[in-house]
């Protein structure tokens, strides 16, 4: 059986890791800095086409300003010193989520990833940042009002195939695979519509303690489900 062509990821628990240990929770997001190198490498060696990671949603902007300074230094510690080592390897990094009203340096550095890794043709790496699934989808239905009312489209072209086409991830598959660390059982404002038929895995690990083997063992879990898409598999039909 292949491997799942999309996995997402909402890496989940740095405060929880760090806490445990009596760190800072700037020590857990570093940590876990770590951890999401660790499994860029192995998705790329497995050879996962897409390879998408909750970084920061839409709702972190609520946190303390001390830890959301922490991330944004983290962001771009991990654009300066990974992106050519990303290139390198011939990864492909896409953004998704609302850029407006993003500081014009974070903004500059999420271009720089995008434009310098454009043509790279290996694994296509998806960040998540300032991400918040009901904001994609409320933009995605305000362009279809918008072309609607402009006479580009008729009421009848508003498909579920058109709301699709105007999200960020327009020409990205849906997941297979959707993985949350730290044991929270919910998708958190992350890929509502996308998620529709994907599986998936809730690990009790905090996220700075993810490796590669944690991803191999999801795989392995992946294969043995029996995805129907909504119908029924053949055995069940014979009854």
């Amino acid at each position: 059986m292949s491997n799942p062509s999309h996995i997402a990821i909402i890496m989940d628990g740095n405060g929880r890791w760090a806490k445990a240990r009596g760190l800072p929770r700037a020590a857990g997001h570093k940590a876990g800095l770590e951890a999401l190198r660790d499994t860029i490498r192995a998705a790329g060696k497995m050879g996962i086409p897409f390879l998408t990671l909750f970084a920061f949603s839409s709702e972190n902007w609520s946190r303390p300003r001390s830890e959301v300074s922490d991330l944004m230094g983290l962001l771009k510690l991990f654009i300066r010193r990974d992106l050519a080592e990303l290139h390198r390897e011939n990864v492909r990094v896409r953004i998704i989520g609302e850029r407006e009203g993003l500081a014009k340096d974070i903004r500059g550095l999420l271009m720089e990833a995008e434009t310098l890794t454009g043509r790279n043709t290996g694994l296509t790496l998806v960040i998540a940042f300032n991400y918040g699934s009901r904001n994609e989808i409320t933009r995605a239905v305000q362009q279809l009002l918008a072309d609607v009312s402009a006479g580009v489209i008729t009421q009848a072209d508003v498909t579920a195939e058109a709301i699709s086409a105007r999200l960020d991830t327009a020409d990205i598959p849906d997941p297979d695979l959707i993985i949350r660390t730290s044991g929270e059982m919910r998708l958190s404002n992350f890929l509502l519509w996308q998620a529709a038929y994907s599986e998936f895995m809730f690990l009790p690990c905090y996220w700075p303690d993810f490796r590669s083997t944690h991803l191999a063992e999801a795989i392995e879990t992946f294969h043995m489900r029996e995805r129907r898409f909504g119908g029924v598999n053949q055995q069940e039909i014979a009854l």
